[in-house]
């Protein structure tokens, strides 16, 4: 076992501080990252306060992770030290149920081992990525392109995969009309993502305060869902909606805005219950569905659409003494649009 520096939780309501973890000894198919950036995102404050269910603690968090490889296990191919890795939001699978040998190992039968909080296959449980390094089987390990530079590619492994994941399923695409709810950290590569593959899209913001941003970005629209004109200018008119926040909407008001065949797909995931009225569902035959992140190979081929596309997130850079002011910035939606810490800033 090795000692590394991180910031952890100590409890549900506590404030996260400066600690060290361990990290296994290499095994023969393991690699060695030294982590240079790690993102922030809602899951981990989820996560860490426990509105998602209990955990272990102490608990270091982080899921969006990119760094370099330091050293290799002898039997490792995929991987050689100093090339530019990523890890997203797991580090294992069951590697044998039918969705793991489909590509699909987000939906592992067995369940995922998630990249903190879930039981390792030595028994500890797994840490994040605040912290300066991580030990991660080569399977579960991400090339990270290039020219996409390290703080941004980081939200990628989270933010980006969880967006591009649904887009690419319902096929988003040029004459294909798709609505993100919520311009924040998902919903702003949401809409990057979208409207590089061609489709026309609309935000539906709560206020317009973000209108030109969301337009920079490569939306056609930009609605205010606080006004009630909106939804009925608006019903009947999407191919898919995105809804990328961690709040409950009124899902009756959103499902209406759907065309014949439409979906509205869920990223975000708010820890109370979504009431859904089924009759809302046979108008148009609409759709209600969830997604996760990606697999393994599609998570690197989102990496490298956005490498070949120039699709990179907006980041905020901070030191590892800024992550709990960073997490009320966050509650507050007051950040544009994803925290990165800077790990040299803990080591």
């Amino acid at each position: 076992m090795r000692t590394v520096n991180a910031i952890a939780a100590p409890s549900a309501t506590e404030p996260l501080v400066r600690t060290t973890i361990e990290r296994r000894d290499l095994g023969p198919r393991d690699v060695l990252i030294e982590i240079r950036y790690a993102g922030i995102c809602h899951s981990d404050i989820h996560t860490v306060r426990g509105e998602w269910g209990p955990i272990s603690y102490p608990q270091t968090v982080g899921h969006e992770i990119v760094g370099a490889v330091t050293e290799v296990g002898a039997e490792v191919a995929r991987h050689a030290v100093g090339d530019r890795v990523g890890v997203g939001c797991m580090v294992n699978s069951c590697r044998e149920c039918v969705n793991c040998q489909a590509g699909q190992e987000q939906y592992c039968l067995a369940g995922n081992t998630g990249t903190y909080t879930a039981v390792d296959r030595d028994g500890t449980i797994t840490q994040g990525g605040y912290s300066t390094h991580i030990v991660v089987d080569e399977d579960f390990v991400l090339r990270v392109p290039e020219s996409i530079p390290y703080e941004k590619a980081a939200p990628l492994l989270c933010a980006g995969i969880t967006t591009y994941s649904p887009l690419s399923h319902w096929k988003a695409g040029p004459g294909s009309k798709v609505a993100v709810v919520g311009l924040g950290g998902l919903g702003h590569m949401a809409v990057k993502i979208a409207a590089a593959m061609g489709a026309e899209v609309t935000v539906l913001s709560q206020t317009l305060g973000k209108k030109d941003d969301g337009l920079a970005f490569g939306a056609r629209h930009y609605y205010a869902t606080g006004d009630p004109d909106t939804f009925e200018k608006l019903k009947n008119t999407f191919d898919l909606i995105v809804n990328t926040v961690s709040a409950p909407v009124d899902m009756g008001a959103y499902l209406s805005l759907l065309r014949l065949d439409g979906t509205l797909v869920a990223v975000g995931a708010p820890p109370e219950p979504l009431p859904v009225q089924v009759f809302a569902l046979f108008g148009n035959r609409r759709s209600f569905a969830g997604s996760s992140i990606g697999g393994i190979a599609e998570t690197q081929e989102m990496l490298d659409f956005c490498a070949e596309h120039g699709i990179a997130p907006e980041v905020e850079v901070i030191d590892g003494d800024a992550v709990n002011e960073a997490y009320e910035r966050v509650l507050k939606s007051d950040v544009r649009y994803r925290f990165v810490i800077d790990i040299d800033s803990i080591r």
